[in-house]
């Protein structure tokens, strides 16, 4: 289920921070664009992670993709929330495939989008990805 209640908790804080920390350690030589994001176990865990590019551009990987697949390999399969930095003067928001490998955990998760100053705005993955195609629907 979603993080709700979790605004204003040290959980929370500490989500929006590994996710500033991580931004720090992005690999982004080519776009200059550094991004972090921090997910949330639903067994209150912390995984990190950074964009990652690569001389062949398309081989390059998200810092959102990144932390799901640091937590699947740790054996986690259910998310709480998600948070995302970046140095946008506007709040960061994951891009399309990003949004597809998030959905495939559920649609009812919180995601904490970003300002460098430190504000952020609250979104279900339901909101940002409507009319989504899930495993569910692989089973009709």
């Amino acid at each position: 289920a979603g993080g709700a209640g979790m605004e204003g908790s040290e959980c929370l804080q500490l989500l929006l921070r590994r996710c500033r920390e991580a931004k720090d350690c992005a690999y982004c030589p080519y776009s200059r664009f550094p991004v972090g994001a921090a997910l949330l176990t639903a067994g209150g865990e912390i995984f990190s992670g950074c964009n990652v590019e690569n001389a062949c551009y398309s081989l390059g990987m998200c810092a959102e993709r990144a932390a799901i697949q640091k937590a699947i390999s740790e054996g986690h399969t259910r998310f709480r929330a998600m948070a995302i930095a970046s140095d946008m003067s506007d709040f960061i928001t994951p891009c399309g495939a990003c949004r597809q490998v998030m959905r495939e955990f559920g649609t009812d998760w919180d995601v904490y989008l970003t300002k460098p100053d430190g504000t952020y705005i609250v979104k279900t993955l339901r909101e940002l990805l409507p009319l989504s195609f899930g495993p569910e629907d692989l089973q009709k």
